[in-house]
C-alpha cells in the first residue's frame, strides 16, 4: 500500500494506485474538512489490487501526515504494516443438503450460508436454482472485529468451491457422469424452470461443453478429471483440472478452461486474465491462510504466510466462446471454479473428498504435494 499526499493551503495533491479514486477524493476531504473540488488524485498503475485498493485507509494515511507536517508525504507501507493491519477476506462457512428421487434426479437443494461481516455470504438465483422444485437458501451475517473486505471475485470464491464439490458428491449419489448431471439440470430449467433463473442457460451450457470437448472428458486413462463450472460477474467459465498419481502421490498436470465473456477485445490479455485467475484460485485454495491470536494476524510475512510457486502452477489452456455478445468481463470470473475443479479431481485420483481451505492442512491432505517439483 502506497500514496503521495502533499496538502497546501491552496488545495491537495494525491497520486497513488487506487481502485476507487472518486471514493479516496471525497474521504480525503472529509478528513481534512475542505470541499473535494479543492483536491486533484492522480492515479499510477495499480501494481496489483484484487480488492484490497478498494478502500482509502492508506491514502488518508498520507494526507493526514502531509497536513501535519506541512510538507509532501509519500506512504509505503511494509509487507509487516499490510498484513498485520490490513483488510481480510471474510471467513465463509456453508452447509448443503440434496435430495433425489428413485430415478437419481435432483429434488430438493438447500443451503445455508453464514459469513464473517460478509452480508450475503450466499448468491440465491445462481445455479441450480431454477431446475429445483424444494429449494431453500439462507444466508447469515456474523459480525466480527477482524476488518475484512473484498478479494478478487468477493464470496464466490469460496462459495464456488463448495457448491460445484457437493453437486460433484451428488452426482455420484445419482450415479451420474458430472457433467451429464449439470447439464440435464440446465436443460430442466429451460424447459421447465421453478422460480426466478437470473443466469444465461445457454451461456452455461456453452462453457460446459466446449471444457469437456477440449479436455477429453471421460476418455483418458491413468488420469482423473475433476469438473467445475460458474457463473459469476457476468461470465460464464468452466474448468476441468486433470491429476495423475505418481507413487502414491496426486500430481496435478493440467487445467482446462472454457470461458464465455462476450467478444474478446484483446485475446492475450484475455488469456492471461483467465490463467492469472486459476493461479490465483488454485494458490489460495492449497495454501492461503491467516490466524489470529490477541487480535493480531499471526502470519507477517511470505516467510509464515504460503503463496503458490511458480513451479507448483500446471499447464493451463484456455479457450473462449465466441458467441458475438457485448463483453462481460473476465478480471474474477476465471478464479471460482478453480477449486471445485480440482477437489473433484482430488477425490476422483484419491478417493479422498476436501471439504476445507487450504487443502493441504486437511486431514485428508497431509502430506500430499501436487506439484510434481515440490
Amino acid at each position: 500500500m502506497n500514496f503521495f499526499a502533499h496538502v497546501r493551503p491552496d488545495g491537495v495533491e494525491l497520486v497513488g494506485p487506487s481502485q476507487t479514486p472518486d471514493m479516496a477524493r471525497n474521504a480525503t476531504a472529509t478528513l481534512l474538512g475542505i470541499a473535494p473540488d479543492k483536491i486533484t488524485l492522480e492515479l499510477t498503475r495499480l501494481g496489483g489490487g484484487f480488492g484490497r485498493r478498494l478502500k482509502a485507509d492508506y491514502v488518508l494515511e498520507a494526507a493526514e501526515l502531509s497536513s501535519i507536517i506541512k510538507a509532501p508525504v509519500k506512504v509505503a507501507w511494509t509487507r509487516e504494516d499490510d498484513m498485520m493491519g490490513g483488510s481480510y477476506r471474510p471467513a465463509v462457512r456453508y452447509r448443503f443438503e440434496a435430495a433425489l428421487d428413485a430415478k437419481g434426479n435432483l429434488t430438493g437443494y438447500k443451503l445455508r450460508g453464514v459469513g464473517i461481516n460478509a452480508n450475503n455470504s450466499t448468491r440465491e438465483d445462481n445455479f441450480p436454482s431454477g431446475a429445483v422444485e424444494n429449494l431453500l437458501i439462507d444466508s447469515i451475517d456474523h459480525q466480527s472485529p477482524i476488518t475484512t473486505g473484498a478479494w478478487r471475485a468477493p464470496i464466490t470464491n469460496f462459495l464456488a468451491f463448495a457448491e460445484q464439490a457437493f453437486l460433484d458428491e451428488v452426482a455420484l449419489a445419482a450415479k451420474k457422469d458430472p457433467i451429464q448431471f449439470r447439464l440435464a439440470l440446465l436443460e430442466k430449467a429451460k424447459t421447465s424452470p421453478t422460480g426466478a433463473i437470473k443466469y444465461d442457460i445457454d451461456r452455461m451450457k456453452g462453457v460446459i461443453n466446449l471444457a469437456a470437448e477440449k479436455s477429453g472428458w471421460g476418455t483418458k486413462k491413468n488420469l482423473a478429471q475433476g469438473f467445475s463450472v460458474y457463473f459469476s460477474h457476468r461470465s460464464y467459465v468452466a474448468q476441468v483440472a486433470e491429476v495423475e498419481m505418481k507413487q502414491g502421490t496426486p500430481v496435478l498436470k493440467k487445467i482446462y478452461a472454457a470461458a464465455d465473456c462476450g467478444i474478446v477485445v484483446n485475446m492475450s490479455g484475455a488469456r492471461q486474465q483467465v490463467m492469472g485467475g486459476i493461479v490465483d484460485g488454485l494458490g489460495h485454495a492449497l495454501y492461503g491462510q491467516v490466524t489470529f491470536k490477541d487480535g493480531a494476524a499471526e502470519q507477517t510475512n511470505f516467510n509464515n504466510y504460503r503463496l503458490i510457486r511458480y513451479r507448483e502452477v500446471p499447464e493451463v489452456e484456455v479457450h473462449f466462446v465466441d458467441n458475438g455478445i457485448d463483453p462481460t468481463g473476465l478480471g474474477e470470473p476465471a478464479l471460482p471454479p478453480t477449486g471445485g475443479a480440482v477437489a473433484n479431481a482430488i477425490f476422483k485420483a484419491t478417493g479422498k473428498r476436501v471439504y476445507n481451505q487450504p487443502f493441504t492442512l486437511q486431514d485428508e491432505m497431509k502430506g500430499v504435494k501436487l506439484g510434481e517439483k515440490l
